[in-house]
């Protein structure tokens, strides 16, 4: 495993410090945005399609640095109602696998999107339960007339250009928001659709980290290192639906942590374990959403936490065997 950093936290240093201060840190790889909602502080995908030897400078800097540009993210709803918003989705989707194919990068990270409740919506409407039944004709909607088709074509496109690994991350607001719905897309649109892993959204909804990475196995295509804490206080009155503000700490039901301040070792090592089971050897990439830390701070929390969990190393032969 290779331990890595989703680098908008870093997002007020240029290019190079970001990669300078990473690599001194003891950071092998990089996850970087190229558009949507992590922005493109590092790599602005037009500048860099313009430009061959900017594309040459950005590789020639990571390896100057020692690190590895493991993806490319770009993060947004492509399926948006509002024409113009999907749009920019798109765009930045399509121009984030053009610059990764040119990086010689395979794999990209963004959300599967969510559309609205039919063709004359407004705004993205997530669906949470069955009942009453116009639900369910929300979710046939937005499944079969928009979700499955538009990421048919969208990944038929990635494959064009050589992405073999379009990671979603497993995010509640969209319509893949958990194991069952990663797998119910993949099974519908082929094995280029996996999962980015991160278990700080899994957290809050009650999902078990040992028994859904068991359930994903060989679908688990990427992995960022976040922390969610479960406040029991707020959760034992209000449950874990929130629509507070992030910024209301001590009155939300959660709130991300940096990796250990959501939950011990114990569970972190038992996280990385069952990677290593079920075949993941990839980046463990540390996104950083701590509104109780600064960004350096929870960042070099995170990178010396991870250091004492992460296993590095081949497993070598079983000599007592």
């Amino acid at each position: 495993m290779k331990l890595g950093v989703f680098t908008p936290v870093l997002g007020g240093m240029s290019t190079e410090e970001a990669f300078q201060y990473l690599s001194q840190s003891g950071v092998q790889a990089v996850e970087i945005g190229t558009g949507g909602y992590p922005g493109t502080a590092h790599a602005n995908p037009d500048e860099l399609l313009a430009d061959e030897s900017k594309i040459t400078a950005f590789k020639d800097l990571a390896k100057k640095y020692n690190l590895e540009i493991n993806a490319l993210s770009c993060h947004g709803n492509a399926i948006h109602p509002q024409k113009d918003v999907a749009a920019k989705f798109h765009s930045d989707f399509e121009k984030t696998v053009l610059l990764a194919e040119k990086l010689g990068l395979d794999k990209i990270v963004t959300f599967s999107g969510c559309p609205g409740d039919g063709p004359n919506a407004t705004y993205p409407n997530w669906v949470t339960c069955p009942w009453p039944d116009d639900f369910l004709k929300v979710l046939d909607y937005q499944w079969n007339e928009v979700l499955i088709p538009y990421w048919q074509k969208a990944s038929a496109f990635a494959a064009e250009h050589g992405i073999k690994k379009i990671c979603f991350e497993m995010h509640p607001g969209f319509c893949v928001y958990n194991p069952e719905t990663m797998m119910k897309l993949r099974s519908a649109v082929g094995d280029i659709l996996g999962a980015n892993y991160d278990p700080s959204h899994l957290f809050w909804q009650g999902i078990d980290p040992v028994a859904s990475i068991r359930y994903l196995g060989k679908a688990i295509y990427h992995f960022h290192a976040k922390d969610t804490r479960i406040d029991p206080i707020n959760v034992a009155i209000n449950g874990v639906l929130d629509t507070k503000h992030y910024s209301d700490e001590i009155h939300r039901s959660w709130i991300f942590r940096s990796v250990g301040y959501g939950h011990d070792y114990q569970l972190w090592k038992d996280i990385i374990s069952n990677l290593r089971l079920v075949g993941y050897d990839d980046i463990i990439s540390i996104e950083h959403e701590d509104s109780l830390m600064s960004g350096e701070e929870g960042l070099q929390k995170a990178i010396s936490f991870l250091k004492e969990v992460l296993v590095f190393e081949d497993t070598g032969k079983m000599f007592w065997a």
